[in-house]
């Protein structure tokens, strides 16, 4: 695709990194937190989800920009990653002071509702080592300019956990720009990470800072402030028809867009919803298969699978139709399994691509 003009792979160490925060999901399972005696532990974050999924089921290259404390919630994160398969030489390793005072790892308690009860996230991730993380903590000169980086991919989450923590992505940013790397950046709003510093105004505003570095835009156009009042539910209820003309108002305002992403999703129920996509690339508009009534078993980290899926899809694939019905595959498998992160193949993408039904494979 010469619009992104990608890095050859023998010219670069890594394919994706992405810098985000990595937080040890617990999970009821089936129940409630707040009745819980018991938790299934993963790793999960909006940003690493995607590095992970483009390793393991796109097969690429990835690492992981982040922070974690050395004690053994750290470890057993660092754990977790290395069997996602990502790189971790890339991780800042900060002293533990043995209680948490100063610094410690995120917790994300989530259950994933079932019918008519929708999931509920409680993050526990105040002081977190990422939400710490400072201009010059990053030696982003060696990363994009020795390693060698096609591809760098962060977010709204990580940019909403501290002041300083939206400093690094733009300082992260411009140095990939710098050495010809391609940035994306999926928008990913929060209300609980910013509810006690401005919401969705103040959101919005770092947003706008941020989207004048970023080559591929993920996510919902109100959040860069081109619908009025829109919090992240209602966006998600909005047709192909919305988005375009809010996708056409947003790369009108930032010419270095080349390519503006966003699913599609309806909620019928928490188990239950429809789902889809639209990509704009190069001044056209792609948008993959609608699925409609897909079964939901743990909606948490389906847009980031998509945004897995899309990447693989222009990096590799070099189409943006491709690139977009990937996402949307992918995404979709992804929501079939318990947990943020993605258990999908690629022989299962490219199934559900071809219109291939959910028979058992013998």
């Amino acid at each position: 695709m010469d619009m992104l003009a990608i890095k050859p792979k023998d010219k670069c160490r890594y394919d994706v990194v992405s810098l985000g925060e990595v937080m040890l999901r617990l999970d009821p399972g089936e129940g409630r937190i707040r009745t819980a005696r018991g938790f299934k532990a993963w790793e999960g974050g909006g940003e690493y989800n995607v590095a992970r999924g483009l390793r393991r089921c796109f097969g690429q290259r990835t690492a992981i920009v982040t922070s974690l404390v050395t004690n053994e919630i750290g470890f057993l994160l660092e754990d977790l990653i290395l069997q996602g398969g990502l790189d971790t030489s890339l991780i800042q390793w900060v002293d533990y002071d043995g209680i948490g005072r100063t610094v410690r790892n995120g917790l994300n308690f989530t259950e994933r509702g079932f019918g008519i009860r929708g999931a509920v996230g409680c993050s526990d991730r105040g002081n977190s080592a990422a939400s710490q993380l400072e201009p010059g903590d990053i030696d982003w000169e060696y990363i994009f300019g020795e390693l060698g980086v096609r591809w760098f991919h962060t977010g709204g989450i990580f940019a909403g956990l501290s002041d300083s923590t939206r400093e690094v992505v733009i300082e992260a940013l411009e140095v990939a720009r710098k050495f010809g790397t391609i940035t994306s950046y999926d928008l990913n709003y929060r209300p609980s990470l910013w509810r006690s510093v401005g919401g969705l105004q103040e959101c919005t505003k770092v947003n706008q800072e941020i989207a004048n570095y970023v080559d591929v835009m993920v996510g919902f156009p109100s959040i860069l402030g081109f619908e009025v009042n829109r919090e992240e539910e209602d966006a998600m209820e909005m047709d192909a028809g919305t988005f375009k003309k809010m996708i056409e108002m947003a790369v009108a305002e930032y010419p270095n867009f080349k390519v503006f992403a966003a699913t599609i999703r309806h909620v019928k129920t928490a188990t239950i919803n429809d789902w889809g996509a639209i990509c704009w690339a190069d001044g056209e508009y792609y948008t993959a298969t609608h699925i409609p009534d897909l079964e939901i078993l743990d909606r948490v980290g389906g847009g980031d699978s998509f945004a897995s899926g899309l990447i693989y899809g222009l990096m590799d694939l070099e189409s943006p139709h491709r690139a977009v019905e990937c996402g949307v595959a992918h995404g979709a498998l992804a929501m079939t399994t318990p947990g943020d992160t993605s258990m999908v193949s690629l022989a299962e993408v490219e199934k559900i691509i071809s219109g291939a039904s959910a028979r058992t494979d013998r």
